[in-house]
């Protein structure tokens, strides 16, 4: 075994044994979800967000790619992929930083201190630097909107069309397409 499958393995194992929800996505080590909670004291604060992680071949040595599966409202963070733009993780990571590091310090900081001079989200980056109180409670709606506990839970899927339909879907779906019938 490599050392940087060890060293994978055991970051893994690692960020595991603290409070992070870790759903892995498949087999490997490489590629897995966390539940991260937005830091107190914010306008992020309460809000619950599910990240993707995957980890190069060559981690620890390259950085782990780290996106935003639910909505989130920063400069710093691309509205619609969810793509992080985070100095430490893309440019001067280094073998000394885990896993943890990153859910501990690195994004907390992101989203207590954005960047609005090097944004993925222009609108955001904009909106922060001209209206501090109005850029903060539009992050406080999109926590309210896409940031529950349900959100980050929730794995994107779709239905196939053999899954059964429950009664309670197919009676709403039947008296949404009928409508009221005239008396």
């Amino acid at each position: 075994m490599s050392s940087p499958t060890k060293r994978r393995e055991m970051d893994l194992m690692k960020l595991m044994m603290t409070d992070y929800k870790v759903e892995m996505i498949n087999d490997g080590m490489q590629e897995f979800y966390v539940e991260f909670h937005g830091p107190k004291e914010s306008p992020y604060q309460g809000g619950v967000w599910k990240v993707r992680v995957e980890l190069p071949d060559a981690y620890p040595y390259k950085s782990p790619s780290i996106g935003f599966v639910n909505r989130i409202y920063h400069p710093n963070v691309d509205e619609m992929s969810g793509s992080v733009c985070l100095d430490v993780i893309n440019q001067t990571w280094s073998p000394m930083f885990d896993l943890v590091n990153v859910f501990e310090v690195f994004l907390p900081q992101l989203l207590l201190y954005p960047n609005p001079s090097d944004p993925l989200n222009g609108e955001a980056a904009a909106l922060m630097m001209r209206d501090r109180t109005t850029y903060d409670q539009r992050v406080k709606e999109y926590c309210e909107k896409y940031a529950k506990s349900e959100d980050a839970g929730a794995v994107p899927e779709e239905k196939s069309s053999d899954e059964e339909v429950s009664e309670e879907e197919y009676a709403s779906s039947d008296e949404e397409v009928a409508g009221k019938a005239d008396l």
